[in-house]
């Protein structure tokens, strides 16, 4: 009896031991995967994005960029030129096209690019090059498109700050995400108003604009010379 007394005490010992590791084990399981997975992350994935910076493409575009636009709320952004510097207010108003410059503002991607279009009177546009650098990265990202996001208040005046589209077989008026144009004419471009959107607005610069809107161009309004930017973050 003594015997089958001890053998049971034993057993007992052992199972308590057993059941006490599981139960650690099962703890520290939990206590990894909160560590691993930070609020941010989670937030990416109910989205569909699975990183930060390399998710973005034309499928999620909207939703990678609402989302990108909340942990990112810069409003002021400057273009370096050597003929000047032009600083532009980006609106919070329109917030896929607000966030999409600063995503590419962030990533350097406007660095490899030049002002490519000067319409004297009219608008300087940027954003694209021929460099295959440049297209290596609109194509990393899928040449994406944005929905328009117009506002009535918005408008095509002296200094508006816009995103290209094509026109034909563009019947949503989708927005290139890569190019923009800045209105040189002081009267204004209105009959491009829910045509465009418009996102922003020169704050300080017009004397750079008009100092590039009298360089030489060609047939195609290229500037003989390439002008090349760098853009870069205010706060």
């Amino acid at each position: 009896m003594k015997v089958k007394l001890q053998y049971k005490i034993i057993l007992l010992f052992v199972f308590i031991s057993f059941y006490h590791c599981k139960e650690k084990k099962n703890n520290s399981v939990k206590i990894q995967i909160k560590k691993k997975t930070s609020l941010k992350e989670n937030r990416f994935k109910e989205t569909g994005i699975v990183k930060n910076w390399d998710s973005l493409n034309r499928y999620n575009a909207e939703a990678f960029l609402l989302e990108y636009g909340k942990q990112n709320p810069e409003t002021k952004v400057i273009i370096k030129t050597k003929y000047g510097d032009v600083k532009l207010l980006l609106y919070k108003d329109v917030p896929v096209h607000r966030a999409n410059f600063i995503f590419l503002t962030k990533i350097k991607y406007f660095n490899t690019t030049v002002i490519y279009r000067v319409a004297k009177n009219f608008v300087i546009q940027g954003g694209n090059s021929d460099s295959m650098y440049t297209q290596k990265q609109r194509r990393k990202y899928g040449n994406y498109l944005l929905k328009p996001e117009f506002r009535k208040y918005r408008t095509h005046k002296y200094g508006a700050l816009a995103a290209a589209r094509q026109w034909e077989k563009n019947p949503n008026k989708l927005s290139s995400p890569f190019e923009f144009y800045m209105v040189q004419k002081k009267n204004g471009a209105h009959h491009l108003d829910n045509e465009h959107t418009v996102f922003g607005e020169v704050i300080s610069g017009f004397t750079t604009l008009n100092k590039i809107s009298k360089v030489k161009v060609g047939v195609d309004e290229w500037p003989i010379e390439d002008i090349r930017m760098t853009i870069e973050i205010l706060d």
